[in-house]
Order: C-alpha cells, then sequence, then structure tokens
C-alpha cells in the first residue's frame, strides 16, 4: 500500500505535470505518436484488405504473413531497425516498428469483415449495373464497417500501451517517466507511468465504445 500511495502522492504533485518532462508534455507527445502510427497503419493495410476482400484473392496470404509478424517483438524490431540507416531518423524506428505491429489486428479484421458480407447483397448491387468500385464503397464498406472499426480500435489500444517502446530509443511519450523512476530506482514514480499508461488506453477503449453507441444502427452491427 505504501508504493501505491507514493505514487499516488506523485502523480498528484503539480510540479510533475508542467514543463517538458512532465506528465501533460509526456502524454501528449504519446498521443501524437499514437495518433501517427494508426494513421500511417491505415492507410497501409486497410486499402490492400479491402480490395483483397472484394476480390476474395490473396487475402488469406496477406492475413497469413501479417499474423507472422505478431509473432515477432516489437521490442526486437526496435532495436534492429536501430542498427539500420533507419535509425538516424529520430521517431522513425519506432513509427515503424509501432506501424508494423499495429498491421495485423487491422488488416485481419478489415479482410474478414470484407468476406463476411452477404454474397447474395453483392450479386443483387451488381445485377443493378453497380461497377465493382461502386460495390465495394457502397454496398461491402458500409457492411464491413464494424469489423474494421474494431480492428482500428484493437490496434489503437495496442498501440498506446506499446508505444511506451519509444522512450528506449530516446524518444518521448509516456515511457520516459517510466524509465526515468528506473534510472531514479524510484519505484513510485514506475507505477506512476504504468498508472497513466493503462489509463490513457482504458480512455481510448472507452472512446470507441462511445463512437459505436453514438454511431448510426448500420455501423453497431455485431462485431
Amino acid at each position: 500500500m505504501t508504493t501505491l500511495a507514493d505514487a499516488w502522492h506523485w502523480l498528484t504533485d503539480p510540479a510533475h505535470w508542467s514543463g517538458d518532462n512532465g506528465i501533460a508534455h509526456r502524454l501528449l507527445q504519446h498521443l501524437v505518436l499514437t495518433v501517427v502510427c494508426l494513421v500511417v497503419s491505415c492507410l497501409i493495410a486497410l486499402p490492400v484488405a479491402l480490395v483483397l476482400g472484394h476480390l476474395g484473392r490473396g487475402g488469406a496470404l496477406a492475413v497469413n504473413l501479417s499474423n507472422i509478424g505478431r509473432a515477432v517483438p516489437t521490442f526486437a524490431v526496435l532495436v534492429l531497425l536501430l542498427l539500420t540507416p533507419v535509425g538516424r531518423w529520430g521517431e522513425g524506428p519506432t513509427v515503424v516498428a509501432l506501424v508494423l505491429f499495429a498491421v495485423p489486428p487491422l488488416l485481419t479484421n478489415a479482410y474478414v469483415g470484407m468476406r463476411e458480407v452477404d454474397r447474395d447483397v453483392v450479386r443483387a448491387a451488381r445485377g443493378m449495373g453497380m461497377t465493382g468500385r461502386q460495390t465495394l464503397l457502397r454496398v461491402e464498406l458500409p457492411l464491413a464497417l464494424p469489423l474494421v472499426m474494431n480492428g482500428v480500435r484493437i490496434a489503437a489500444v495496442q498501440l498506446v500501451a506499446t508505444a511506451t517502446i519509444a522512450a528506449l530509443a530516446g524518444g518521448g511519450g509516456l515511457g520516459r517517466i517510466i524509465t526515468a523512476g528506473f534510472n531514479l530506482a524510484s519505484t513510485p514514480q514506475v507505477v506512476a507511468g504504468a498508472v497513466l499508461v493503462a489509463v490513457f488506453a482504458l480512455v481510448v477503449e472507452a472512446v470507441f465504445e462511445t463512437v459505436e453507441r453514438l454511431a448510426p444502427r448500420w455501423a453497431r452491427a455485431a462485431r
């Protein structure tokens, strides 16, 4: 209980919320890193998954390859990237490692969502004279959207939790609070940093849940 009480005192100390090393600044860095990695991951994974799901070809191979990526620890990828020219790009190694980490759930959920669209509905759309592009954007994508958004939610929460590794590469974010705590042998600070990351992940989860509840009924279909 003493450690938790000390962590609470650390969190509620106004001095720890201000400045470049303060909680507010580190939280903003963590948010920006998460959003950037999520956007890049979506731009890479979603078009591929939607097109393959629409065509019904090559998707299984792509999903299996992306799932292999889950078996490779993100930290190991980060260390390897630091040894390459990418390591000179500042936050580049962290962004690349996190993007590779976020692609599998995005790709898998989007592809599965597209393939689970009722084929009779797709055939009806084609029978009405819709082109492949129109069928994809106006029929398949809206029906697959719940699973697509589920993948985005999973990726976002995982990124929040994993973005702490940025501190190991000299980056910012809440991970810097944890590593600084280790360097100072301050257990309360380490616990406080871990609590901040956990709360941030729960907030992101709650935001996606709220968006889903406020979405139109067709977008709230079972995941």
